[in-house]
């Protein structure tokens, strides 16, 4: 390797990550709400003395000659095929990082994140195993503008989802990632968006999800991430069908991004380009888009 390619250095460590890429995720917090927001979440993990994940899962830092830190990404998606995440960067800076990881044996079959480099890292994997690129799920960040709430307030109100109701929320969040990928015409089973119970419970005890209700049923969900880096993320937002087209959800997130602004975070969101009415509800609510990123596979 010539000597002034930036090298690759991984750690599983989250907060000896955050310490080195702190001026990487800074710099725009917005986009690096993935990456930030996951690596706090391991960190505060580490920190309870909680064992670390026992399936694929490390952070990647990149570093010019003279030690400025010029990359980062991370693998530490608990299903499989365990995707990586990379920041913006040059294409040649992820290929070298699929050449490093290809020479230690590891292939990595999926990815997302800034589609430029997650297509050089992708294609390096494939010209190694074969097979052909797929995007999975293409996605769009938005960040909160102006907010403009609903022009009718529809029945019913908000509220945080209580300690009693953590199985009931888990089993929504199954339900989501089926309905996400049934509206978007995918086969079933390409979004899991269901984390494991103990993740909802902290969601809960952290008031990080959102019910409204009417009539004391709830009616639609929404969840929120981090703060990290001063920027919260929406997510996820969910109303079941026989709910659907009343209202609900517009007047959740607008709750929910009022509360978040308020306190003085940045709030964003991600939307999967395969749903035009999703898309549309958060424009009008005063989202702005930022940048398309997209998870790519190497399908066989």
């Amino acid at each position: 390797m010539d000597e002034r390619t930036p090298a690759w250095e991984l750690t599983e460590d989250p907060q000896a990550f955050l310490d080195a890429v702190a001026g990487v995720l800074a710099a725009d917090p917005v986009r690096a709400t993935i990456v930030a927001s996951t690596a706090d979440r391991l960190a505060a993990r580490a920190a309870r003395g909680e064992p670390a994940p026992e399936h694929p899962h490390w952070f990647a830092i990149a570093r010019a000659a003279d030690g400025e830190v010029v990359g980062a990404a991370m693998r530490t998606a608990a299903t499989p095929p365990h995707q990586a995440h990379l920041m913006a960067m040059e294409p040649d800076l992820a290929t070298s990082l699929a050449d490093m990881l290809l020479a230690r044996g590891e292939m990595v079959p999926a990815a997302n994140g800034a589609q430029v480099p997650v297509h050089a890292f992708l294609e390096r994997m494939r010209a190694h195993a074969g097979g052909d690129l797929v995007l999975a799920r293409p996605t769009r960040l938005f960040e909160l503008g102006t907010l403009v709430p609903p022009a009718r307030t529809p029945p019913g109100g908000p509220r945080p989802v209580s300690a009693a109701e953590v199985d009931v929320v888990h089993g929504w969040f199954g339900d989501f990632g089926a309905a996400a990928d049934e509206q978007a015409g995918r086969a079933p089973g390409t979004t899991d968006a269901r984390p494991t119970r103990d993740t909802v419970e902290r969601r809960v005890t952290g008031q990080k999800l959102w019910w409204w209700e009417v009539d004391g049923a709830p009616v639609s969900l929404v969840g929120v991430v981090g703060p990290s880096l001063g920027v919260a993320r929406l997510g996820p937002v969910f109303t079941p069908a026989a709910h659907r087209g009343r209202g609900y959800a517009g007047a959740l997130v607008a709750h929910v991004s009022a509360l978040l602004r308020d306190r003085g975070d940045r709030v964003c969101l991600f939307t999967d380009l395969e749903n035009p009415v999703s898309n549309a509800l958060y424009q009008r609510l005063g989202y702005e888009p930022v940048v398309d990123m997209g998870e790519l596979r190497i399908a066989s």
